[in-house]
């Protein structure tokens, strides 16, 4: 007889459970570990359960105009929304879109709900001021020297004008080529100097980029204040000094109540550093610019931004730009400004009228996001409160505390199903469902600060759901197993046996759960996306438990002798499931000796 050939096992056979087993019990100590090293051992709860505001609005575009309304420009209005929201100090607030013409505004607790619809449902103010002085984003320190402006008192040159205001060595180094807004906001600024700021000029196929790194910036100059200034110049003076641009409630409040007619102070940032400014009044307003848009400059190879105005703009811009570009800096830049935020100040560089290019140091995705900005600013797009929700804390205590007991009530029926039916497997899916819970929460925990995912009720019906979809797969492989021991078979091949045709059934039954959450996901928007995103985890995890977990442990199950030998507090009695005899091998007829005959049949 034949030995049998080495290293062939049975189909489905699992020689080694240990190495599944350690992988999942590595995954959870490193993912567990992770979460109490973040900090973040809690998930992120939603407004629903945490308390906060909702706010609902729908676009509305002037008669005529009803092109407007598209999702480029939703779009931008999410992005001003979102800054508005972020300047309250707001840190988990959500701003998305919901179909064509709406934008949902979820705002935690601890938000003033006047002063947030104030911000998120009013129409983008966009306009260009000329910029009369810039200065460090904080107050300067103490100075026995300091003006009522918040600045030094110009010291004498050789030539007998005032010189640049001295800063200090450690202002000289991070303030050297002052030149207001940086095209890239999101650099990172070096000690030795800020981004180039980007130029405005007229397009011209063989104009250069005028802003060359090695150019060198003149210093800020602000302006000599006045003997006896009248109240609101000293006040408005003294608000510039008083500005902290580091602070984002500051930053929020700095310009509400500004009538454009008036002068004001704004904050930028440049470089990755902020800056306050001291504007005049708004010369041309957002509505005045016809488009504008991002383009690659074929002589440069850098990006641009091209501005195109209507008739009255041009006019306004014209007479402007004419002043502005006989001036030095920074007295010779535009600060274009949206609700109060300086976006771009790109220095004059020549009368200019109907056409206009701002260059510098832009990416693709930073000349985009301001020529989005103009064109929005041009748009006659508004926003109209339709309805704004507010939901307390108490009131979301109530419904997770709701919410826990519907899933506790689920769980204890689905383990008292499966104690009753299943005795002693009941131990088997009741140590699988811990480790999906586990691997639940912890992932739960980690993806609200990675991705802002916010555990709402629906979500949490979602998890309650799993708890069903996770039993479902126990089932299915129980199942099998009791199948092949009916057939005769004994415990450790039946469990091998049984695992291929488990495996793809459960396989095939989480992808079209998977397959569901998906398409829910992506199609819906607000809180039932919270309901989807957690059944599609949840539904990964439960493949992750069944191989790594389930059937590893049933494997090392099945070589003990309380359920080998079939214990009948095991579950798997072959007595109590009508098994039948034990398979045998067939034995082969031996063939009849030589020199006898078969009998006929008659």
């Amino acid at each position: 007889m034949a030995a049998p050939k080495k290293g062939r096992r049975p189909a489905g056979g699992q020689s080694r459970p240990g190495r599944a087993l350690a992988l999942i019990l590595i995954a959870m100590v490193a993912l567990t570990g992770g979460m109490f090293w973040s900090g973040h051992t809690k998930p992120r709860l939603g407004i629903d359960l945490a308390g906060g505001t909702s706010i609902t609005l729908k676009a509305k575009a002037e008669p005529g105009q009803e092109s407007a309304v598209n999702e480029s420009n939703m779009n931008t209005a999410v992005g001003i929304i979102e800054r508005r929201v972020n300047g309250l100090g707001v840190s988990e607030a959500e701003v998305q879109t919901q179909g064509r013409e709406n934008i949902i505004v979820n705002i935690p607790k601890g938000t003033n709900e006047k002063q947030a619809r104030e911000q998120v449902g009013t129409t983008a103010q966009l306009y260009f001021r000329p910029v009369l002085t810039v200065a460090a984003a904080q107050p300067p320190a103490a100075d026995p020297s300091a003006k009522p402006n918040g600045t030094a008192s110009p010291k004498p040159s050789a030539s007998g004008k005032p010189a640049q205001g001295d800063k200090g060595d450690k202002d000289k180094a991070g303030k050297d080529g002052a030149d207001g807004k940086s095209a890239t906001p999101t650099a990172t600024a070096t000690p030795q100097g800020r981004a180039v700021t980007e130029g405005l000029k007229a397009p011209s196929p063989t104009a250069t980029a005028s802003t060359s790194p090695s150019a060198p910036a003149k210093a800020a100059t602000p302006p000599a204040p006045e003997q006896t200034p009248d109240p609101a110049t000293a006040a408005l003076q003294q608000k510039f000094a008083a500005l902290n641009c580091l602070d984002p409630k500051q930053r929020a409040a700095v310009g509400q109540g500004v009538k454009p007619t008036e002068p004001a102070v704004a904050c930028g940032e440049n470089g990755g550093m902020w800056e306050k400014y001291l504007l005049g009044p708004a010369e041309v307003d957002g509505k005045d610019v016809d488009k504008a848009r991002a383009s690659l400059d074929p002589q440069t190879g850098q990006w641009i931004v091209d501005m195109t105005f209507t008739d009255g703009g041009s006019k306004k811009f014209q007479k402007i730009t004419s002043k502005l570009s006989q001036q030095a800096e920074p007295q010779n830049q535009f600060a274009i400004v949206l609700d109060g935020d300086v976006v771009s100040a790109p220095r004059v560089q020549t009368t200019l009228s109907a056409n206009a290019q701002i260059s510098g140091s832009f990416t693709q995705q930073s000349a985009q996001d301001l020529g989005n900005i103009l064109s929005y600013g041009a748009l006659p797009l508004s926003f109209v409160t339709q309805s704004v929700d507010t939901v307390t804390a108490a009131l979301g205590s109530d419904q997770l505390q709701a919410g826990l007991i519907a899933g506790a009530i689920g769980l204890a029926l689905v383990v008292l199903y499966l104690v009753i039916y299943y005795r002693g497997l009941s131990f088997i899916a009741l140590l699988s469902l811990g480790v999906s819970a586990l691997l639940t929460y912890v992932l739960m925990a980690l993806l609200g600060p990675a991705i802002g995912f916010a555990l709402n009720l629906p979500a949490v019906c979602g998890a309650i759901v799993a708890i069903g979809i996770t039993a479902d797969s126990f089932i299915v492989y129980f199942e099998r197993i009791r199948d092949e021991i009916r057939e005769g078979r004994s415990l450790r091949p039946a469990v091998e046996r049984a695992w291929p045709r488990a495996r793809r059934t459960v396989l095939v039954s989480d992808f079209v759960s998977f397959l569901a959450a998906a398409v829910l996901f992506i199609v819906t928007v607000g809180k039932v996306q919270g309901f989807a995103f957690t059944l599609g985890l949840t539904t990964l995890l439960d493949i992750v438990v069944v191989f790594l977990f389930t059937k590893p442990v049933m494997t090392l199950l099945a070589r003990t002798k309380f359920f080998g030998n079939g214990h009948k507090l095991s579950g798997l009695d072959p007595k109590s499931l009508g098994a039948k005899p034990p398979l045998r091998r067939s034995r082969r007829t031996s063939a009849p000796a030589a020199g006898t005959v078969e009998p006929k049949e008659a």
